[in-house]
């Protein structure tokens, strides 16, 4: 804290020397420099959590990706073949898991999830029949069901007051659904 202080004196003097020499360059950037040293010498420098970043990430995500609903244009032809085309990601799948590795504190209780491997198998894959949605218009319900399975090295470590690491084994499942909308043609329409 003290060198904080002698450095500002040091920039005030050079600042008071130089004011009255006509060198206007060097003072604006003494001047400069000294208001930026009073900044530091009454602001600690503030830590920031990890986990606020997180949050804001993970909002992010939820609201852009996997909270809409999309509405596919109607399929021409009779017989089209309706099949579910997007398997739910391995990010998606990750972020639906129950949170059992979050919390704990540093160095008390740690969780990590290591080694992951995810399975992912359709459930269900079937059509409705056309009706009037509100705020959709007449539309078919895709719905389209995957059970995702979760294979896990679940690895607990504290180091203290007793250093140790335990490594278990872990298998999840997660149940997630692609449910959309498909307009009917206008042969369809209810």
């Amino acid at each position: 804290m003290k060198i904080y202080r002698r450095l500002a004196m040091l920039v005030l003097l050079g600042t008071m020397t130089t004011a009255c020499s006509g060198c206007y360059v060097f003072k604006d950037a003494v001047v400069t420099a000294a208001a930026y040293s009073k900044f530091w010498i009454t602001t600690p420098p503030i830590p920031v959590s990890p986990y606020y970043s997180q949050q804001i990430e993970d909002t992010y995500w939820e609201e852009e990706r996997y909270t809409r609903v999309p509405i596919l244009d109607a399929v021409e032809g009779e017989n089209a073949p309706l099949f579910c085309l997007d398997p739910p990601s391995s990010d998606e799948v990750v972020r639906a898991l129950p949170d059992k590795a979050a919390g704990g504190f540093a160095f008390l209780a740690e969780t990590a999830r290591n080694n992951i491997r995810i399975v992912v198998e359709p459930i269900v894959d079937r059509v409705d029949e056309c009706r009037f949605y509100p705020l959709a218009g007449p539309a078919r319900l895709h719905h389209c069901h995957y059970k995702c399975t979760v294979y896990y090295d679940k690895t607990i470590r504290s180091y203290w007051p007793v250093p140790f690491t335990h490594s278990d084994e872990t298998e999840d499942v997660v149940y997630i659904d692609h449910d959309h909308l498909i307009r009917c043609t206008s042969l369809e329409a209810p």
